[in-house]
């Protein structure tokens, strides 16, 4: 075997390759450094670009108004990130969102470029406040219906103590009965007739006809309660005697009434008529053939007795203050009027 000299110390460890690889490290790094520097210088004229941009003002945009409305002055003059802006905030688009980078690239290499880029449509257009109007365009107001006091009833022979003085001072003041203007009297004592009866049922009711009118032999179309008699006859308040007569001129008794209202409004009796008819003392004198409408009108509470109450008198002349207080009762019935207290209304 032959000996092999030592290895000479000053030698280079390195060949002609590794050289070669040095060099090419070396050009490449240098390549990389010399693009970084210039992406960072052309990053930072763009960042100058857009600062100049922002400080100089624009002479397209119209000046802001003037705000006077409380409500405008405290609302911010910029938008927030977090709310999209309003339409009247950019209407078109603002120059430096077209030298904003395209690349997502640069995006992740220069975040505070595309930050600032982002944030130049808010930063550049003016905010444009709308005035808001502090008053209220005026409308009319709607008058206050002015209620009328209902107008005193004071007759010189109707005291306020006067059993009757209630119901005479209702239905007076609804137009449903009047006093005699000459001397101021109501006349609560007198009686009433069948035609003066015919006109007031009229005036307090408004049923629908349901039956045909008689032809009154002695009611012609010249009396003055004709229309009433008639309208009266075709409701079934009121009807004519057997032999085709009227008798508007006949004082009408308080039974009679008594069976008009209940006929009229359609009343039945619920009760046996003689059991409801006990409550009378003189529920004999009590005509057969209106028995059972007196019994279903007492039942109502349409019966008004005055001084007692267990006295009827069917067969009397009704004076005006009764009649007053019966057809106001058979109001209160027919949901037409609110009830009076009053001991003399019957309830059987």
């Amino acid at each position: 075997m032959r000996d092999l000299p030592p290895p000479d110390s000053d030698s280079s460890p390195l060949g002609l390759e590794e050289w070669i690889g040095i060099i090419i490290a070396v050009i490449t790094i240098g390549g990389i450094l010399i693009g970084v520097l210039g992406q960072r210088q052309k990053g930072l004229n763009l960042q100058q670009w857009i600062g100049s941009l922002t400080s100089e003002p624009t002479t397209e945009a119209p000046e802001e108004p003037k705000v006077t409305s409380p409500i405008a002055e405290e609302t911010p003059t910029h938008q927030t990130l977090s709310s999209p802006p309003l339409a009247t905030d950019s209407p078109s688009p603002s120059p430096a969102v077209a030298a904003a980078p395209e690349s997502p690239e640069e995006d992740e290499a220069f975040p505070e470029i595309a930050r600032a880029v982002s944030l130049a449509p808010i930063v550049s257009a003016p905010r444009t406040e709308t005035e808001i109007p502090t008053e209220t365009p005026e409308s009319t107001p709607t008058p206050t219906p002015t209620e009328t006091p209902d107008a005193a009833v004071k007759f010189t022979d109707v005291p306020d103590d006067y059993w009757a003085s209630p119901y005479i001072t209702a239905l007076v003041q609804r137009d449903i009965m009047s006093g005699f203007p000459e001397d101021n009297t109501f006349k609560p004592n007198s009686s009433i007739t069948r035609a003066e009866f015919a006109a007031l049922l009229r005036s307090a009711f408004d049923q629908q006809p349901t039956l045909e009118t008689p032809n009154f032999k002695d009611v012609s179309s010249d009396f003055w309660a004709w229309s009433a008699i008639q309208e009266t006859s075709k409701t079934n308040f009121l009807r004519g005697y057997p032999n085709n007569t009227f008798q508007p001129k006949q004082p009408i008794p308080k039974v009679q009434v008594l069976v008009a209202l209940a006929s009229g409004l359609g009343l039945e009796a619920n009760q046996s008529p003689q059991e409801v008819l006990k409550t009378y003392q003189d529920s004999n004198q009590i005509p057969e053939y209106a028995r059972e409408k007196v019994s279903a009108a007492t039942e109502a509470g349409i019966v008004v007795n005055y001084p007692n109450t267990e006295s009827l008198n069917p067969t009397q002349d009704v004076t005006r203050a009764e009649v007053a207080a019966m057809v106001y009762q058979a109001l209160v019935e027919a949901g037409k009027a609110d009830a009076v207290t009053s001991e003399y209304v019957v309830n059987p």
